[in-house]
């Protein structure tokens, strides 16, 4: 059994912290309860900034890496989502929009 905290929990806890924080999160895609892969839309006040996937690093240890188009805007972002729910279903997607949205999430999966 693995020591990792399932897609759905770390998915709730995002989007909970995020509202305690004044900031706003959504879930827009639900995948796999437990092993599906995460994949942040990260937003500064209605911006989109960056968009990341939870992945394991070279070292083995879990890292927000950089993922979807090399310019990320609405348009742009949408059209990876679908493309990549195409070929993956059991992925999940959270949009924060909330100040420094990357390290806010590091720290509330626990990266940091």
């Amino acid at each position: 059994m693995s020591g990792r905290l399932p897609t759905h929990v770390l998915a709730g806890a995002l989007l909970r912290r995020a509202a305690a924080a004044g900031g706003f999160g959504m879930l827009l895609a639900r995948g796999e309860r437990d092993a599906g892969a995460l994949v942040l839309v990260c937003r500064e006040t209605g911006r989109t900034v960056a968009v990341r996937e939870l992945a394991t690093g070279p070292d083995g240890k879990r890292i927000l890496r950089r993922a979807g188009p090399e310019s990320p805007d609405d348009e742009s972002v949408t059209v990876w989502i679908e493309q990549r729910r195409r070929h993956d279903p059991d992925l999940w997607i959270v949009e924060l929009d909330i100040a420094d949205a990357e390290r806010f999430a590091a720290e509330t999966i626990g990266l940091n």
